[in-house]
């Protein structure tokens, strides 16, 4: 009896999707495309869902917030639940007098993600995890010298951020990606 074949389709259309709308662009500082940290979020989600819609909304996670393309494009192309993934893990526009503010931006990220759905945290899980790959790399070759690059520069702000997706994300801390995770911010961040 032969195995059905996997259907892929909705998420290799999300592929090329998201590697025509970040074609030409670089990962920040890194020296490489920058559609190399979408597919590492799709890896990384495949490791706790199958869902072809999950890893679909994993692929195309930063398009609304670094291309051109919005969130209608993304409905129109891929259906209301993976426009709705997507748009859980864009930055919006956060109004009030400290919107301006990194660290208001960063906290009002962490609320909305601590009251998003399991499938929105999966999808961010895979985001953030790869992010905090990318650190855990750039840190091991340029120690502290890394903070520098970033829009907050002091290492004490990073581990405020990542602590608190940690607590937003813990509803999944029963899945593999977030054992790493969490270890991941300990051996940077150690106390």
């Amino acid at each position: 009896m032969a195995n059905n074949p996997l259907n892929t389709d909705l998420l290799d259309r999300a592929i090329i999707f998201a590697v025509k709308a970040h074609a030409g662009t670089e990962r920040r500082g890194k020296g490489f495309p920058y559609i190399v940290h979408p597919m590492e979020a799709v890896e990384i989600v495949a490791t706790m869902t199958p869902d072809q819609e999950l890893l679909a909304a994993a692929a195309l996670h930063d398009v609304v917030e670094d291309t051109p393309f919005t969130a209608e494009d993304i409905r129109r192309e891929f259906g209301q639940r993976v426009a709705s993934l997507v748009a859980a893990e864009s930055d919006v526009v956060v109004e009030g007098p400290e919107k301006d503010s990194w660290r208001f931006r960063k906290q009002a990220a962490i609320d909305r993600l601590a009251r998003a759905s399991r499938d929105a945290k999966m999808v961010a899980l895979g985001d953030k995890l790869s992010n905090m790959r990318a650190i855990a790399r750039d840190y091991a070759v340029k120690g502290e010298e890394l903070w520098k690059i970033f829009h907050a520069p002091h290492p004490s702000d990073h581990e405020w951020h990542y602590r608190g997706l940690a607590n937003s994300l813990r509803e999944l801390e029963d899945t593999f990606a977030f054992k790493e995770f969490e270890s991941l911010i300990n051996q940077i961040w150690k106390h």
